[in-house]
């Protein structure tokens, strides 16, 4: 009961700007539904988030940035039903909050979004997509060297799959925001995913990597597969390239085989985390295990980082009991709960049980570049999924 009283008090409520006492200078203005956008209710959460974490400083630009990113479609007033069923989030909302945690360092807000056209649509949403990296390109001063050279690969005329570009918006303390972009290896058909990585390794000099993450991350065939290629667009002695496998009805020696592919992974911790967020027995049998493999400048052999993410909310009845495996994570790894219950507050529009999905992901990152926890928490722009009415933990 403390944590939610704690969650109910650490926010002061969100201004309403249908209100007649509204002022346009007061602080995180907000429109209330159903005049509401889906542009402006977003922005309106990043504002509370970034509040709520201590990046005010940062609002400006953020706000700015995710605005772009959305694209024209999100204009559009919030419905009963989106214009376009986005797979960023449960409720397909096209845009899916984080706060990343790293020992001795301030929390980072991380945003993934789905940029959508005036009419949404696979062609359409890639269209709006590359028009906004164009515009991005010159205001940010993006280096898209290592996405030219893949791009041909993941961005076909005719995109299958669930998306075929998404962007990763990532605002930390006194640095500009960065920019990551996530491309889907199922673009060609889900046939086509391992080859296409490959070649993408390939082409960014990663080619030799490519064995120690099959020999790691694909051993059960047809189980585990390639499901997220991901590229920073910044300086390339800085930039990380990810890939990203997701791993079906495993069980917690499936990812701790898939993490010896790194250096410096600590077996016990991955293990102690899995129970933790499973609140019980393996397999993980509902949405699967993801893991991801970090290659910095000089990896050509073998990657430096794994992350692990679980779905924390396929096994579990409501947010409260997501809420309270997320903070068993955290003192396991030794991080203060504080960031992550105001971050949980800045965005709560309801009581934690009545509901499940609001808290979607937790991750375990470890080697480098940051070893950390991020918390994954959604928009919920255009629902809320009802609790379930027993936990599949057991």
């Amino acid at each position: 009961m403390w944590l939610v009283e704690r969650i109910q008090v650490a926010i002061p409520p969100r201004q309403d700007c249908n209100r007649p006492d509204y002022r346009p200078d007061q602080e995180c203005p907000i429109l209330s539904a159903p005049a509401v956008s889906l542009h402006d209710f977003a922005i309106g959460q990043l504002h509370d988030l970034l509040r709520a974490v201590g990046l005010a400083n940062a609002a400006e630009s953020a706000t700015k940035l995710l605005g772009e990113a959305l694209g024209p479609g999100s204009r559009l007033p919030l419905s009963a039903v989106p214009h376009w069923t986005s797979y960023v989030a449960d409720d397909h909302s096209p845009v899916e909050f984080s706060v990343a945690l790293a020992q001795n360092e301030r929390p980072v807000v991380r945003m993934i979004v789905e940029s959508l056209a005036e009419q949404p649509g696979p062609r359409a949403n890639l269209a709006a997509a590359l028009g906004v990296l164009d515009r991005l390109a010159q205001q940010h001063r993006l280096n898209l060297s290592q996405f030219d050279r893949v791009r041909d690969l993941f961005l076909p005329e005719d995109p299958q799959g669930v998306f075929a570009f998404w962007y990763s918006l990532i605002v930390g303390q006194d640095a500009p925001p960065a920019i990551k972009v996530y491309l889907n290896p199922d673009v060609r058909g889900r046939e086509s995913a391992t080859s296409l990585v490959t070649e993408g390794l390939s082409r960014l000099g990663l080619g030799a990597a490519f064995p120690a993450v099959a020999e790691h991350a694909l051993r059960r065939d047809g189980q585990d597969r390639f499901s997220f290629f991901a590229l920073d667009l910044m300086d390339e002695d800085h930039a990380r390239v990810k890939t990203y496998v997701s791993h079906d009805d495993a069980v917690t020696a499936d990812v701790v085989a898939a993490a010896a592919a790194v250096p410096d992974v600590d077996p016990a911790l991955l293990a102690d985390v899995c129970a933790l967020a499973r609140g019980g027995t393996d397999p993980f049998s509902q949405r699967p295990l993801m893991s991801s493999y970090t290659f910095l400048a000089g990896d050509t052999e073998r990657p430096s980082g794994y992350s692990l993410y679980i779905p924390v909310r396929d096994y579990v009845q409501d947010d409260l009991e997501a809420c309270e495996r997320v903070l068993a994570i955290m003192a396991r790894c030794g991080f203060d709960t504080a960031p992550f219950v105001m971050a949980l507050a800045s965005l709560v529009q309801r009581p934690l049980g009545d509901g499940v999905g609001l808290i979607a992901h937790v991750s375990l990152r470890l080697g480098r570049p940051k070893p950390g926890v991020s918390v994954y928490l959604s928009s919920e722009a255009y629902d809320v999924t009802p609790p379930r009415a027993k936990a599949l933990s057991v």
